[in-house]
């Protein structure tokens, strides 16, 4: 995912529907999200199918470093992976061994899950997943963005994510800090030394530009349960002004 700008969004709603939307607004990449979002296993499954048919690629964020966790998402044939909270090379390698089948990791595959087609594709999958799915590692601590280096230097890792407010947090300092602004420089030299990717979450779009001044090609911008609160919330505001005119 180096290279040309990869613009994507977050969904927490756990909606078919909501990611369907996204890819069909134009979002290149949908981020639906175990960690902090809404569904289940079940809603995760179901999301990526509407990502799909909306035209996105559908990456999980699942909620730490479990094997069994990421085995199981992958067997609903998302594009790929988000894993939070990645501090060291060797978290990294232990991501890698669980996302990759043999010879390269530790993964199962079966014959039968949507990702290898319900055994119409399995061969094909078994050839040619190692290489396909997208893997994205969240820096998201002081620790990680000193380990950055070698973390991207993991092989098959292809993003370094930012996590803006977890890494503002853990450093002591706002988003907005020039000690900030030095670690997003660090990770994003580090991911283009070892001819990877640098992603981060964005607020706005004059924030995202930003973050692609400095080298980030896969951002994020907005999510499903933000953009329906603060459509939900200007919408109300809006009517409540207009009935105190009227009651004038």
């Amino acid at each position: 995912m180096a290279g040309e700008p990869q613009v994507g969004t977050w969904l927490n709603l756990g909606s078919p529907f909501s990611a369907e939307m996204a890819g069909l607004a134009g979002f290149a990449w949908v981020l639906i999200d175990r960690e902090h979002g809404s569904g289940d296993e079940k809603d995760v499954a179901m999301q990526i199918l509407g990502a799909q048919c909306g035209g996105a690629a559908a990456i999980v964020r699942v909620s730490g470093i479990d094997a069994a966790e990421i085995k199981r998402v992958l067997d609903w044939g998302p594009a790929g992976v988000m894993v939070p909270s990645i501090d060291t090379a060797e978290q990294a390698g232990r991501v890698m061994r669980a996302v990759r089948i043999p010879p390269l990791g530790e993964r199962g595959a079966a014959s039968s899950t949507r990702a290898s087609g319900y055994g119409f594709t399995y061969e094909e999958y078994l050839r040619e997943a190692n290489g396909r799915l997208v893997t994205m590692l969240q820096i998201e601590s002081a620790l990680a963005v000193s380990n950055c280096a070698a973390i991207a230097a993991i092989d098959g890792v292809d993003v370094l994510f930012v996590g803006p407010t977890d890494l503002s947090i853990s450093m002591g300092v706002t988003d907005a800090s020039d000690a900030f602004g030095t670690a997003l420089a660090t990770v994003a030299d580090a991911a283009r030394g070892a001819g990877k990717a640098a992603g981060i979450l964005a607020r706005t779009v004059e924030q995202a530009e930003i973050y692609r001044s400095l080298g980030y090609s896969v951002i994020a911008i907005g999510s499903d349960r933000g953009l329906l609160a603060k459509g939900f919330g200007s919408l109300a505001v809006k009517m409540r002004a207009g009935a105190a005119v009227r009651n004038l």
